[in-house]
């Protein structure tokens, strides 16, 4: 397991940013560093029969959520060969003709489908977030469900969708196991959310980042932000690109470990964890010289279900930061905001 290295606050941070969300970020520098700052979390002991062993995991899960918000997670169960053939698929529908990609383009199903090459900047960057996506969120087969369920699959491409189920099929049970183990992270029993994810939001969203000549102080491959949901599942492939902003106002490389997947808090859990697990800002910077493609899932609560504040984390010298409001309310407003960039 790498190390920790800490990283001591510096001079007050230069460079700032506003968010979708309202969030005011600051910053040293656009450059990225290295740094064993993202910690690795060993899952074997999650599946044990022994709850001393699950303990264990959940009090990393507990330090890292709260540190950096960010976790690479390996020995999670699932078979290399899934994330493989869903970057195979990526490559074949981002390598089709652009009129074939607009067939399914995302302004013909709200926010799901296509997202076209350099279409936002959202950062205020000089030229337009390098990077195109592909989203869908509805499985009636796993019986979850999103805001927008309707979904535009492409019609000439056969093996893409059932290779996306089956990858996503996985990753949806790693995460419903991954919630009982944040359970004992915030000092809860196991079972406490089992309620609140039987028709939880999954949505999955194969992405393309071809290499970047600009600076990242001229673009970014996608802008910073945080997540919107519980939390998300990064699969990467070889290439380094993602980077994690830290407490101390540095811009962190969380560069591909083979087997792994970043794990990464979300919005409505930072609320329900009145802020005890941190929301992290991150962003994509393609500058390796080679094609990148990550396939993040993004996990939350069932949409009907009322973010209170966890009760371990707050009380009377905690109070509760957030009005409560459901995990589907939350997710709308988020996306209206996302619509006026």
């Amino acid at each position: 397991m790498p190390s920790t290295t800490v990283i001591e606050a510096g001079p007050k941070p230069e460079l700032h940013l506003t968010l979708q969300n309202g969030q005011s970020i600051r910053f040293h520098s656009d450059t990225a560093i290295d740094a064993h700052e993202i910690p690795v979390t060993y899952l074997q002991g999650m599946y044990s029969d022994n709850i001393e062993d699950r303990k264990v995991v959940a009090e990393q899960i507990r330090e890292a959520e709260h540190r950096i918000g960010f976790l690479y997670i390996v020995n999670h169960g699932i078979d290399g060969k899934y994330a493989e053939n869903t970057f195979h698929q990526a490559k074949r529908f981002f390598g089709q003709e652009e009129q074939k990609k607009l067939e399914v383009c995302t302004d013909l199903v709200e926010y799901l489908g296509y997202f076209l090459m350099a279409r936002y900047n959202r950062n205020g960057k000089r030229k337009n977030v390098l990077m195109e996506a592909y989203n869908w969120g509805f499985n009636p087969k796993t019986g979850h469900r999103c805001l927008w369920p309707k979904v535009l699959w492409p019609k000439d491409l056969p093996g893409f969708k059932d290779t996306l189920y089956k990858h996503h099929a996985r990753l949806l049970t790693l995460a419903r196991k991954l919630t009982r183990i944040f359970e004992p992270a915030l000092h809860l029993e196991e079972d406490h959310s089992d309620k609140d994810i039987r028709t939880p939001a999954a949505g999955m969203r194969p992405t393309y980042y071809p290499p970047q000549e600009a600076s990242a102080s001229e673009q970014l491959g996608i802008g910073a932000h945080t997540d919107f949901e519980c939390f998300t599942f990064v699969t990467q492939d070889t290439h380094a690109g993602l980077e994690v902003l830290s407490k101390s106002g540095y811009w962190i490389k969380a560069k591909p470990i083979p087997g792994s997947i970043v794990v990464n808090t979300a919005d409505c859990f930072m609320r329900q964890t009145n802020d005890f697990f941190v929301s992290t800002v991150h962003r994509v910077v393609n500058k390796g010289g080679a094609e990148r493609y990550s396939c993040p899932v993004f996990f939350g609560w069932d949409h009907d279900m009322e973010l209170e504040p966890v009760p371990t984390c707050c009380g009377l010298e905690n109070p509760i930061k957030y009005p409560v409001i459901t995990s589907g309310e939350y997710l709308k407003w988020r996306g209206d905001q996302a619509k006026k960039v």
